[in-house]
């Protein structure tokens, strides 16, 4: 393979995409109750489907290598139930889904949303170290000797990260959730900034976030090519409070004035299966 020398490999010939990790298989299922047809059904045939729903859901509940569901209940009008699952892959995704579909209590559940995405870790700065010093040392880009050394560093840090990779849904009382794109407008267009310019600018969006660590829990998922928008945000929190303060600080740095579309937003209060029957 012809070597370059690194004069030759020009910062723009450098690959504009950040190096990326996934995890976890997420899907959101928002739905409705179906109030009128659940009370025309007697008190015992109310507590049998119940019954089973808190069963089966109640094992989904426990965390397990990766493995796990969560159920909250949300507020306004956008629906009364969220369920979210994590998994290791999109078919244990699909065995959730069809195992919430199989209970009897689905009979009086009408969905109103979804979304389906990955935890996604993005490593701006990891990205910018990495490709300078491939091509310091004149490895060319897209190259096999290339895509060796990336596939290495992204090993490594794997290997560093498994526990944000593969999370245990958080605790916590409250849940938001939303989904958002980078804006591409004529006059401020995410994808054709710069990769220096990207990662200060991320650096600098997640000093915000980084000031609630302890108030508030952040997921990130990606959904590109999976579902409407680009990435989805899960924040777990105690106080619901703290998902307006937080999210309003955000609009202020560059990357949400700027180049930020956000899409719906979900609310809800985490409820163990076994409380099904008092939200229904």
């Amino acid at each position: 393979m012809k070597r370059m020398t690194p004069e030759t490999i020009a910062v723009s010939a450098l690959p504009a995409v950040p190096l990326t990790m996934e995890g976890a298989s997420v899907l959101h299922q928002m739905m409705r109750f179906r109030r009128a047809a659940w009370r025309e059904l007697t008190p015992a045939a109310q507590a049998e489907i119940l019954g089973e729903a808190a069963a089966r859901l109640g094992a989904m509940e426990r965390p397990a290598e990766g493995r796990q569901s969560a159920l909250y209940s949300l507020l306004g009008h956008k629906g009364d139930l969220l369920a979210v699952h994590f998994r290791r892959s999109f078919e244990e995704l699909q065995q959730a889904e069809l195992a919430v579909a199989r209970l009897k209590l689905s009979d009086y559940l009408e969905p109103t949303g979804s979304y389906l995405s990955v935890v996604e870790l993005g490593l701006y700065e990891s990205t910018a170290k990495t490709y300078a010093g491939l091509a310091a040392r004149g490895i060319e880009p897209h190259s096999e000797e290339w895509k060796k050394e990336i596939a290495a560093v992204l090993e490594r840090q794997r290997n560093a990260m498994a526990t944000r990779l593969w999370p245990e849904i958080p605790a916590a009382k409250y849940i938001c959730f939303y989904p958002m794109d980078r804006r591409r407008g004529e006059t401020a267009n995410w994808y054709r900034e710069t990769m220096l310019e990207r990662q200060r600018m991320m650096s600098e969006h997640g000093l915000v976030g980084r000031r609630y660590a302890g108030e508030v829990r952040q997921i990130i998922t990606g959904s590109i090519g999976f579902d409407d928008w680009e990435w989805g945000v899960d924040l777990f929190a105690e106080d619901p409070l703290v998902f307006k303060k937080l999210i309003y600080e955000m609009r202020f740095d560059e990357v949400s004035a700027v180049y930020a579309l956000f899409g719906t937003f979900y609310v809800g209060l985490r409820v163990p299966a076994a409380g099904l029957g008092g939200i229904v």
